[in-house]
């Protein structure tokens, strides 16, 4: 039982990193209608820019705001790619897009990064908080929750309750009617990719030290990230806090569990596929009466 909770609360800090992956999920699907496949593959371009700093001999904190920059600037790149070429595209080529760029991505990034070739990733919040029921509660997992809560909150009250929300708003449902009254259409859409990646990739660097240490291991945590996002059905931030939480305690009681520790990679898989199968639980009982 105690080694189960250990399990559990060390999947606290991969939790809170699946939980603002989906708010981001949702947060670029609601405001420039983009299922983004690349999302985590942004964010290891982040991570890997503050290694390869760190490794040449910059301090730590230089490091990791260059390498957040470095994300915000590849997200940029993917939203001029998306707002230049595909703004007027329906949402299932948008997400096809991203699909591809991902596989693009993971390739440029493991020949750039030296394929497997393994590298040491600093512990930005190193250290235990405390101690809960006798288990220790590290620093890492205590800042990434509070990180994920703040961000949902503030994502919540920016799109409720600002002018530059509003503009958002308007941007993801009416895009041809905002740029007629005078919206900055293109210049919003940037900014909502630039934010995306910045966020991404700093909630990567955090986690990164707990996963494999390859481009494509980071680049595939748009699984769990996209589970968290449809636990929220693309709309609710809050549930996709929960998921993403619960997908993090989840794996790491399956990783606690001899007998199931190397399924533990399938966790988000089977999410995706019961909240799948639950949406359509409708559809299903109608038809089976």
């Amino acid at each position: 039982m105690y080694s189960l909770l250990t399990s559990a609360v060390a999947g606290l800090s991969a939790g809170g990193a699946y939980a603002i992956l989906g708010v981001c999920a949702i947060f670029t699907y609601r405001l420039v209608a983009v299922v983004n496949f690349t999302g985590a593959a942004i964010g290891a371009t982040g991570t890997f820019a503050m290694v390869a700093l760190y490794e040449l001999g910059l301090p730590l904190l230089p490091a990791t705001l260059l390498g957040i920059i470095a994300g915000a600037v590849a997200a940029t790149l993917i939203g001029l790619v998306m707002t230049t070429w595909f703004a007027n595209s329906n949402a299932s080529t948008k997400a096809a897009v991203t699909a591809a760029l991902l596989v693009g991505f993971i390739a440029i990034g493991l020949r750039l990064t030296g394929g497997q070739h393994p590298h040491f990733f600093p512990e930005l919040i190193p250290g235990s908080a405390f101690r809960l029921a006798g288990v220790e509660v590290t620093w890492s997992a205590v800042v990434t929750l509070l990180i994920s809560v703040v961000f949902t909150i503030l994502t919540e009250q920016f799109l409720a309750r600002t002018r530059t929300g509003l503009q958002l708003r308007a941007l993801s449902q009416r895009p041809m009617a905002a740029e007629l009254i005078g919206i900055r259409v293109r210049l919003l859409a940037l900014g909502v990719w630039a934010l995306m990646g910045a966020v991404t990739s700093f909630a990567l660097m955090i986690i990164a030290p707990l996963r494999s240490p390859d481009f494509m291991s980071l680049s595939l945590l748009v699984v769990p990230a996209l589970a968290a996002a449809l636990i929220g059905a693309f709309v609710s931030f809050r549930a996709a806090l929960f998921g993403g939480v619960m997908i993090g305690v989840i794996e790491g009681l399956v990783s606690g569990l001899d007998a199931f520790s190397q399924y533990r990679s399938t966790v988000p898989f089977l999410v995706i596929l019961a909240v799948l199968l639950w949406s359509q639980r409708g559809a299903r009982w109608d038809e089976a009466r």
